[in-house]
Formats: structure tokens, sequence, C-alpha cells
């Protein structure tokens, strides 16, 4: 076997991959309806109409997002849809390569090529991974944007203008200026929030009426977006809405979101560089009223990290977890995600669970780290007045 044995292993592998996705894409004629919304959005600028006034596809889907990205979405109004759809998949998978290498090097692991190959080739069967490149969505984006930025050493010039463009582009990555802020990181904060001003701004100067009509309604209707109680969202409000089998479970969610938000947001003050990140990005997740399957490609720095930190079995279990796609395995059609029985709950919320394990083991350790630097700090002798004064 020659030394190039293992990458060209690799390298087959990841075309097998990709092609086997091509096929299902042809197979299925995936309506990719995001991107269809996305296309809308850009010819509602270019054209001067409502932004805010239209639903496509045969869902109904209204546009979202804030102004600023339907400016980016622009050129999608001039591409026929099927090559925007092949530009969604090829583009959706060229970022899951990025985000790999962007993993690696935030775990600390060298990106060789063999292991890139190999592990995008896996990667794109995640099921956060493959619903985005099935819905033609921007997640794997947003995540290389913002990993890539705070993966950065502090202080380093521009650190959290990315992660304000990317809050700009979707409202979700404000949240990681709360985590640059409990990191002590206020200079980056403030770039943060430089960045989506000038989004915002830009997005003012070219439709200064959606402008305000987004931040002053459009922002807070969660039910414009979808149902908050079927499986597809996986966030700490879908679970509680399913296990309490109401579609609005009110106070209940919002004493949660705040106990959630502030243990993750206390566990990344306390926790490493890397572990607090990835804290961070799974709070968000749990707290946002809506974070939809195809939301949770953070499930790859995750495994990444716990990989190289040399956790096989969890780095394994997880794969298996975001992979398994256990939550279209239970009764969802119509109003039968709310009749799930207590046995069929883990299956129906997997990634709320897996991110409040990582948020609680976050809490745990910084308790105990605490409580160990009380107790060093306690068992040091008291410095005399004498010694003080020496010193």
């Amino acid at each position: 076997m020659t030394d190039r044995s293992p990458r060209a292993a690799a390298l087959t592998l990841l075309a097998l991959s990709l092609a086997a996705l091509t096929a299902l894409c042809v197979a299925l004629r995936v309506p990719m309806a995001d991107a269809l919304v996305y296309r809308a959005e850009g010819a509602a600028v270019a054209h001067g109409t409502s932004l805010y006034g239209f639903t496509v596809t045969a869902w109904h889907l209204p546009a979202t997002y804030p102004p600023f990205a339907a400016l980016l979405f622009v050129p999608a109004a001039y591409v026929p849809t099927v090559a925007l759809k092949v530009a969604f998949v090829v583009g959706n998978a060229a970022l899951t390569a990025l985000l790999v290498v962007l993993s690696c090097r935030f775990a600390g692991v060298r990106p060789r090529g063999t292991y890139v190959f190999a592990a995008t080739a896996l990667a794109l069967w995640l099921e956060p991974v493959f619903q985005t490149l099935l819905f033609g969505q921007i997640n794997l984006a947003l995540a290389c944007l913002v990993l890539g930025d705070l993966s950065r050493p502090e202080g380093a010039r521009g650190k959290g203008f990315a992660v304000g463009v990317a809050a700009g582009i979707k409202i979700t990555p404000l949240f990681f200026v709360l985590h640059l802020l409990v990191r002590g990181q206020r200079r980056e904060a403030a770039v943060a929030l430089a960045g989506f001003a000038a989004t915002v701004l830009t997005g003012a100067l070219v439709r200064p009426g959606a402008t305000v009509e987004f931040f002053t309604r459009r922002l807070f209707e969660t039910g414009r977006v979808g149902k908050v109680w079927i499986v597809d969202n996986q966030s700490l409000r879908g679970l509680l809405a399913r296990l309490l089998h109401t579609p609005a479970p009110g106070a209940v969610w919002a004493v949660g979101a705040v106990v959630v938000g502030g243990v993750g947001l206390w566990g990344a003050r306390r926790a490493d560089e890397r572990w607090a990140l990835l804290v961070s990005a799974f709070t968000a997740l749990l707290v946002c009223p809506i974070s939809w399957s195809h939301h949770w490609v953070w499930c790859v720095p995750l495994i990444a990290l716990t990989a190289a930190e040399g956790r096989t079995r969890t780095a394994v279990l997880l794969a298996a977890v975001f992979t398994a796609r256990t939550l279209w395995l239970v009764p969802h059609a119509g109003e039968r995600d709310l009749q799930l029985p207590l046995w069929q709950q883990p299956l129906a919320s997997p990634y709320p669970l897996v991110a409040l394990a990582v948020v609680g083991w976050a809490g745990a350790r910084a308790v105990r780290t605490r409580r160990g630097r009380t107790g060093a700090a306690a068992q040091l002798p008291a410095r005399s007045s004498s010694a003080s004064m020496i010193r």
C-alpha cells in the first residue's frame, strides 16, 4: 500500500458521497423551498415590490430575514431555478468542507487533506447538514462566518465583525455578542455590534420601509416562521411544547429559556475558549423560539472537538445521534407531534437534549472549578503584615 492510498480512499469516499447525494436530490426532485424564498426576496428588492407581503412554494413560505439578507439574494433573482438549485448544492457541499476545516483548526487538529475529505464525506449525511442541502439553506455559511471569526486570537484585528454580518443576515448570531461580553472581550463585542449596525444601515438605505417593518413588527412574529411545536423545531420551546402536549408552553418556556440562557452564559464565561464557544452556540439554539433541525450544523465542531480531546466513544455517539434522524421516525403528521407518549419524547427532541447535556456539563464543570479554586485559596497560609511590607 502506497502513502497515497489513504488519501485516494478518502477522495473516493467523498466522490461516492457526493454522487449519492446528487442522485438522491434528482430522484426526490427536491424543491429546495428556502432557496426559492431567497430568490423571491432578491426579486422583491430588484423590482421594488413588498418584501414581507408575499409567500412562495406550495407551503406558502414568507420572507423572514432582515432586508440586508434580501440584498445579498438579488443575484439569485436572475438565475434559472435549476441552476440556482445546483449552485446551492455545490455551494453547501463546499461550505461543509470549509466547516470541517474550520472545525479541525478550532479543535487544535491540523486539517490534513485525507481527514478533511473523509470527514466531509461523512458530514454531508449528518441530518442538519443534509437538511441544509435539501432545503437550500444558509446555515453552513453562517456557521462558517461565526466559527471562523471567533476562532481567531483575542485582539485580532476586526474580530467580531463577521459575527455582526451574520447577525445582519439572520438575527440569531447576535447571541454571540453576549458570549464576547461574558468572556471579557468588550472590544470584539463592540466590533460585532458595529458590523450588525452596518448591515441594518445598508438595508435601511435601500429599503427603508421594509427595515422599519422588520424591526418593529416582523421580527416578533414567531408564528410567521412556522409552528413551534412540530418536531422540525428542535429548540427548548419545541421540546417543552411536545412534552407538555400544548402548542404554547408560555411561562414554562420563558422561565426555562432564562434559566438555560443564564447557565449557558455562566458556563461559557468559565469554560476554556473552545468549549465556551460551543456552549454559547448550543445555548443560542436552545433559547431561540424556533431552531429547525437544519440549524444544528454546530454539531460538526462539537464532534470534532470531542474527538480531538480523545473522547472517541462520545464523538461516535454524537455522530450517531445527529445522523439517526429519530425525530422523523416518530408520528408527526398533523397535530400528532403534540400526542407523543413519554418514551418517544427523546426520539422527537434529540438535539435539545444533547445541547442541554453540553450546557449542563459546562455549568457543573464551572461549579467544580470555582469550588476547587476557593478550596485552594482557603488552604494558602495567611500572609503576615511584615511579609507584606517586605514585598
